[in-house]
């Protein structure tokens, strides 16, 4: 160790002067300095033999066939597999390529779509190449973040992001702001005295300093919590449960009826291998073969239509379960508000100020009782903006469009409170001497050099900087600072710290000797500093209460913050807890809290995925909104999480389900209306497709049973279930929100995708087109069984075609919701029911389908027996309306 002289060591205790001599660093130990060089080349390298790279361990992403092969894991799709082997191995080749066509489309569609969403989050990971300055062999480089390794001396600076765990060794008021690990808005100071820890992911805000890397990838605070994101299984969406159920049930009953009815044919004495053909045409008849296909396009286009919107869907279910969402949990710190320090108050002896605007952003004005003031308007107002504009080491740069703020969040609010009030801006600042800011004298002082005359300038705690001052600034001249004045100061800046706002104080003096000194300053006011929250956010939260949605405050803040941030966006909060409160409580007492308004601050990860969890104990459907790594763990228990794309981590990202390109909270209460808008949607075309088959099942059943010959064939079985229903049926999927669909209340998370009401719409319409086909089917026997055949299955498409407008609301009717609003619906029906024209008359399809020409007589009796279909539904929806009005 070598031994300094006197002079040096004075040098080195001097808080302006740390910097390099011939590329050393020096490390105090009492009275004996230590040269740092940092490591070797060598050192490096078996440092990275030991510990690997700096990066996570990679979450698990699927590759290209892992998506693929997902999308053939539907019990549905697996039934339709079975029915096009055996269909294959009957020797009926063209069903069993028909399915197969059905099966691969449904396949591609979904591979598309989320795959489209995995190479969008890699492309948002590669615009972020983190770099890391280090010293080593005496030399500052700047290199990759990922070749940090520990041992590594870090330079830290204004703006750097930290790239590892590291202890100080010497700093220069040192600034962190740690909001992605702990969600606090305001950056902390670092004490070198203490050894303090800096942390990977966090960033410098203010000052200088070195440290030496203790941990890097998974060893670090930020990989831990990646690895307690990692812990939460992958979860199913409340969509894919329903499905999933539908397609049992479905599965199930037509194996049970498709052998029921071979046996009743053989009991009748039917042949063997076209009761096997009978029953394999019903199983086909009853599954929707264009269910998967609907689904998939269906919850497709409402993922492209949320990209438009700005919002990202990772997994086709994920818009959809955010429109079953009932509760919303979100950080505070950058969700809800901005993450941008802004001065919004300002009180001086003999005014107080209202500051418009928000972030780094000079738009925006000071006003005092309704008036806009300008420095120039106010010699008090004045004085209090070139305080806080020149006793500061902030400054602000055009970006482009927009405003980019360098250095300490606070001083940053100061240096915007300036260019608002249009104070003036010299081009260089006479600084001519300083006392820095440090956490235990919590003040600053400049001396300032303007024109022929010199000031001392301060700003700090409220406390500190009144100790100071023997007179306060008033617009008739300075007044001496009494204890009453000094009461009503106190009483000032504790009614703004009440409102959650962080409070500087500034004072000033002349310098006529050049000398700076903190005593006998002159008092001149107090700003009030906040994170505000986002200008849009006020409204989607109160439009998500309109839904029915709760919406609970999560938070690492403090509860005083949170509590002011809640306010001013009106957040309904009756009690407050921390993270210690939550950590005295049971599961028992938590779940009884939460059926409170209820607003969390202080809190850790796994404390948020308790709130998660204990809320979907109660059976609620939980979005979590959040940006930091202290959200993931949340974002990827709740049902469904929401990240942030432009200031999101990659951890939270890769934990969630929805991605807000525009991070922009507001695009959440969309997302719910689209969500809501998809449920609706695949409750309309499963019903109606099952609708549709019940139809066809119920004719097949009967003519069974009264010994006619077939009714319909398989081949047009298929063609009516995949051809005509599953256009009509994407159609169906495309249909625009229903008016009063944010104010309905959130489903039930058990609410059936059929429900009661649905099976008694299917039996009901299944069995009027079912028997209206087969008296068709009969009463046209007698002029050749291809012709009645082919009627009966005419009418039997038409009547799928028409009954699709019964299925456009289930609530409302036709001229509410608009009887031309789905121009798509009105072009499948064209196509549908033209494709059944040319299967009619044109002969290769006459081949295939195995068709006759109709005439004339035929089309008015399918057009008399369609009626009905068309009139009754928007009767019975009326009437139901109006009893529920007169309730």
């Amino acid at each position: 160790m070598t031994r300094l002289t006197s002079p040096l060591l004075t040098l080195l205790n001097t808080r302006h002067e740390k910097r390099t001599i011939t590329h050393a660093r020096f490390v105090m130990r009492g009275a004996d300095v230590a040269v740092e060089t940092g490591l070797t080349k060598r050192e490096v390298l078996a440092a990275r033999e030991a510990h690997g790279w700096n990066e996570l361990p990679a979450m698990a992403q699927a590759g290209p066939w892992r998506v693929l092969l997902r999308q053939f894991t539907s019990f549905l799709v697996l039934i339709l597999i079975v029915a096009a082997a055996v269909a294959l191995a009957l020797g009926e080749r063209m069903d069993a390529v028909t399915i197969a066509l059905v099966v691969f489309l449904n396949a591609g569609l979904g591979f598309v779509q989320e795959w489209k969403a995995e190479t969008a989050l890699g492309a948002l990971r590669d615009l972020l190449s983190p770099q890391a300055m280090v010293l080593r062999d005496g030399q500052e480089q700047v290199i990759p973040a990922r070749e940090v390794v520990p041992g590594d001396i870090l330079v830290l600076v204004p703006g750097a992001k930290i790239a590892a765990d590291a202890m100080v060794i010497h700093a220069t008021e040192l600034a962190v702001d740690e909001s992605v690990l702990t969600g606090e808005s305001v950056p902390v100071s670092k004490n070198d005295d203490q050894a303090p820890s800096v942390y990977a992911g966090t960033s410098v805000t203010a000052g200088r300093a070195e440290a030496r890397v203790m941990a890097t990838g998974g060893a670090t605070e930020f990989g831990k919590i990646a690895n307690l994101t990692g812990s939460v299984g992958v979860k199913t969406t409340n969509l894919q449960l329903k499905l999933g159920q539908l397609a049992r049930q479905l599965g199930i009953a037509a194996l049970l009826v498709a052998a029921g009815v071979v046996c009743l044919g053989l009991l009748l004495g039917r042949d063997l291998t076209e009761m096997v053909m009978t029953g394999l045409s019903l199983a086909v008849a009853m599954v929707p073969e264009g269910l998967p296909a609907v689904v998939t396009i269906t919850l497709a286009l409402g993922a492209t239509a949320m990209v438009r919107r700005q919002a990202l869907a990772r997994r086709l279910q994920a818009v959809e379960t955010l429109g079953a969402a009932s509760t919303i949990c979100t950080d505070k710190t950058g969700t809800l508000t901005e993450n941008k320090m802004t001065a919004t108050k300002v009180w001086t002896f003999d005014r107080q100020y209202d500051v418009t605007g928000t972030g780094y952003d000079p738009a925006g004005h000071i006003e005092a009782d309704g008036i806009r003031l300008r420095a120039s308007d106010d010699p008090v107002l004045a004085a209090l903006l070139e305080t806080g504009l020149h006793c500061s080491h902030a400054h602000l740069e055009r970006d482009g469009d927009s405003w980019k703020m360098v250095g300490a969040p606070t001083e940053g609010a100061l240096i915007t409170l300036g260019y608002k009030g249009w104070c003036d801006l010299p081009l260089d600042r006479a600084i001519l001497a300083e006392i820095p800011f440090s956490s235990a004298r919590k003040k600053m002082s400049v001396l300032y050099q303007s024109g022929g005359h010199v000031d001392v300038l301060t700003k700090g705690a409220p406390e500190q900087v009144l100790k100071a001052c023997t007179e306060i600034m008033t617009q008739g001249g300075p007044r001496p600072l009494t204890a009453a004045v000094r009461e009503t100061v106190v009483e000032a800046y504790s009614d703004l710290a009440q409102k959650g706002l962080r409070v500087m104080a500034l004072a000033r003096k002349p310098a006529p000797d050049d000398q700076l000194s903190e005593d006998a300053m002159i008092f001149v006011g107090l700003v009030g500093i906040i994170d505000p929250p986002r200008a849009e956010v006020r409204q989607a939260i109160s439009l998500a209460r309109a839904a029915g949605i709760r919406v609970i405050m999560i938070t690492g803040d403090s509860p005083i913050t949170a509590g002011a941030i809640a306010g001013q966006l009106d957040l309904n909060v009756s009690r407050q807890l921390t993270g210690a409160d939550l950590d005295a409580l049971d599961d028992a007492a938590l779940s009884e809290i939460l059926r409170e308004d209820v607003l969390f601050a202080r809190t850790k990860p796994e404390q948020k995925m308790r709130i998660v969890s204990a809320l979907q104990a109660q059976g609620q459907i939980v979005a979590m909104t959040g940006d930091g790594v202290n959200d993931a763990p949340a974002l990827k228990q709740a049902d469904i999480g929401i990240s942030m794309g432009v200031r999101g981590t990659d951890v939270a990202r890769d934990a969630s389900d929805l991605v807000l390109l525009d991070d922009n909270f507001a695009t959440i209460v969309g997302a719910i209306g689209e969500g809501r808008r998809q449920f609706a949607n695949v409750q309309k075309f499963v019903r109606y497709l099952l609708s549709s088959n019940a139809g066809e099942v119920i004719a097949l059943v009967v003519n069974i049973a009264i010994g006619g010959p077939l009714v319909f064939l398989a081949t047009q079985i298929l063609w009516m279930n995949l051809v005509t229903d599953g256009v009509t049926a994407v159609a169906l999927g495309l249909e625009k929100s229903e008016p009063d669909q944010m104010e309905q209340q959130p489903r039930r998370k058990d609410t059936a995708i059929l429900g009661r009401s649905g099976i008694i719409t299917i039996i009901v319409l299944g069995t009027y087109t079912g028997l209206s086909s087969l008296w068709i089917f009969f009463s046209l026997m007698d002029q050749g069984v291809e012709l009645a055949r082919t009627t009966a299955f005419t009418a039997m498409v038409v009547f799928e075609k028409i009954s699709v407008f019964a299925f456009r609301s289930l609530r409302l009717t036709g001229w509410r919701i608009g009887w031309f609003s789905n121009p798509f619906l009105l072009l499948a029906l064209t196509v549908t029911l033209g494709a059944q024209v040319l299967a009619v008359y044109w002969g290769p399809l006459q081949v295939l389908l195995k068709t006759v020409p109709m005439g004339l007589d035929q089309w008015i009796t399918i057009a008399l027996f369609t009626l009905p279909l068309l009139i009754v539904p928007e009767i019975l929806k009326a009437v139901r309306l109006s009893i529920q009005r007169t309730k």
